[in-house]
């Protein structure tokens, strides 16, 4: 009726889990078009909390009338 525990059976432990820390990953945005468009554009992924206007680069000359660039590093986070 009654089981004997002193024959030394283990009592199974949980380990605790190890802290999940999250995982990030570097992108880059690259947007080409006319400093209006472009402009248009950063503001509306600022109004979407999606960048700051800071941290864009300065518009950059690819060589085409009227077209610029502009270049975004934001580190993501995965999962």
């Amino acid at each position: 009726m009654f089981q004997d525990t002193s024959t030394g059976t283990a009592v199974p432990t949980v380990q605790p889990a190890e802290p999940q820390f999250p995982q990030f990953e570097v992108v880059r945005h690259l947007l080409l078009g006319s400093p209006a468009a472009l402009r248009s554009t950063v503001k509306l992924l600022h109004a979407l909390h999606y960048a700051d206007p800071n941290d864009w680069s300065r518009p950059l000359p690819t060589g085409r009338a009227n077209e610029v660039m502009v270049i975004l590093t934001k580190k993501v986070r995965l999962g």
